[in-house]
């Protein structure tokens, strides 16, 4: 999918922090914010959840709309960067709490694309607010042209779900990726919707393409990472495998194992005590049936 054209970027504007409650000494954080990471790149943060868009003379790519509420905030502020229209919406996958927001881009005239198990599983569950993709890619991933920008879909196999894209922009190296490659920080409770032993295959992957900054999903732990903590990620995620396997053979998963597999190399990530025990029960269910 290629188009040309040519027209400037305007700048990026600062978001104002909202007001704290009356008598507070300290202002409320802001419930989004924009900022620039590259000549063309952006990313946008609404509360927990933040999405990538790229700037080019001939149109915008956004990624995941988010939330209805989100979705109005970042349309505004795509327009206080450009006067360009959204040309194209990428769903990084189908779970709906990051691309349940799309109405307003696709009344504007955007093309959404997507995996095509994403459009399968979005067409099954018939979201109201959610749109369903235009336009779908295989296994084989694509890519879009626009504006001489060249963005790259690369489909990496199952992780979190079974139709996650990572967006790649080889100019500006940079990676946008969610949920699946959270940085300093431990997996989701039990990591549900997973295929873990195809996770290992796509960390690979993922450490093969040509990137130096990775955008994810949520701003948490600064919300940009970068190869090392995505090997830092598969360092963590085998060494709970292999304490999850010893628990296991001594015949103590799941509920001991939840209680006492510790792993203090990782007690300074984010959401380590929260998170550690769904983390050891769902390596745990691989061990009981057979880890591939």
């Amino acid at each position: 999918m290629r188009h040309r054209l040519g027209s400037a970027l305007a700048s990026l504007v600062v978001i104002a922090v909202l007001a704290g409650p009356a008598g507070s000494q300290q202002p409320a954080a802001p419930t989004h914010e924009t900022r620039k990471v590259a000549d063309n790149v952006y990313i946008f943060r609404h509360v927990g959840h933040q999405s990538m868009f790229v700037v080019t003379p001939d149109g915008v790519i956004a990624t995941d709309p988010i939330s209805p509420a989100a979705a109005k905030v970042y349309v505004e502020e795509i327009k206080k960067v450009t006067s360009a229209p959204v040309r194209y919406v990428i769903y990084s996958h189908h779970h709906l709490d990051h691309i349940a927001g799309g109405a307003p881009f696709k009344q504007a005239g955007a093309i959404f694309v997507a995996h095509q198990n994403a459009k399968a599983r979005l067409a099954a569950i018939n979201h109201p607010d959610t749109v369903l993709p235009d336009v779908v890619v295989d296994d084989a991933g694509g890519a879009l042209t626009l504006g001489g920008t060249r963005l790259e879909l690369h489909y990496l196999g199952r992780n979190h779900s079974d139709n996650t894209l990572v967006m790649l922009l080889p100019k500006e190296r940079i990676l946008f990726a969610v949920d699946w490659l959270p940085i300093r920080e431990i997996l989701f409770r039990n990591v549900p919707d997973s295929y873990m032993d195809e996770w290992f295959v796509s960390l690979d992957r993922v450490l093969a393409l040509e990137w130096d900054r990775m955008i994810a999903g949520h701003p948490r732990q600064g919300g940009v990472g970068t190869k090392e903590d995505v090997r830092n990620l598969k360092q963590y995620m085998t060494d709970l495998r292999e304490a999850v396997r010893q628990a296991a053979d001594d015949g103590k998963c799941i509920d001991k194992a939840m209680q006492e597999v510790k792993l203090p190399k990782y007690e300074g990530w984010g959401r380590y005590k929260e998170f550690l025990p769904g983390n050891v029960e769902r390596f745990c269910f691989y061990w009981r049936n057979g880890w591939n």
